[in-house]
């Protein structure tokens, strides 16, 4: 039965004890308000400043981030651009070169086309004149020993012939037909 009497000893009413606790509850609750819940609560609301803080720092950077990323896309989009048109310059100033030196090319071969035509015109006209000066030699030697010789028609066609067969020979070896007298 002790067992029974201290439980109900717990359950008991004191008017006594529940006044000492009232007291003390309000004197712990008096002296942790100074001492403890000021200083706590002064961490507290430092910590919710740094927080705070910490927040707007985090906002400023994103920010900061942000301009930078696009000041980064400006400039790489810039830079293609300025690459698209340097590649686009150095394509015109290939081309311009390549076309230059056609030109010159041309114009080149163009002048030893030109050379070469005055070249064969010039030997041409040698040639002519050889064979004119020639020519005009042989009817001049053939009229020589036709005049030193006075012959008959026969024999003037024979001693021409003769002759005209000696100069194939030495002009070549290329026999030409024989005129007609």
């Amino acid at each position: 039965m002790p067992i029974v009497l201290a439980v109900s000893d717990l359950v008991a009413v004191r008017p006594g004890l529940i006044f000492w606790t009232l007291v003390t509850f309000i004197l712990v609750a008096l002296l942790l308000r100074r001492v403890a819940w000021g200083p706590i609560l002064k961490v507290v609301d430092e910590r919710e400043k740094t927080i705070a803080a910490s927040i707007e720092s985090a906002k400023r950077e994103r920010a900061e981030a942000e301009r930078l990323l696009a000041e980064q896309k400006d400039a790489i989009q810039k830079a293609r651009a300025e690459a698209a048109e340097m590649m686009r310059r150095n394509a015109e100033d290939v081309e311009k070169l390549r076309k230059d030196l056609v030109s010159k090319a041309r114009a080149e071969a163009e002048a030893e086309k030109t050379d070469a035509l005055r070249e064969i015109q010039s030997e041409k006209t040698k040639a002519i004149n050889e064979v004119k000066n020639v020519a005009a030699d042989l009817a001049i030697q053939i009229a020589e020993r036709l005049l030193d010789e006075r012959l008959d028609a026969s024999k003037q066609k024979e001693l021409a012939n003769q002759y005209l067969a000696e100069v194939s020979r030495t002009a070549g070896g290329q026999t030409r037909p024989e005129p007609k007298v």
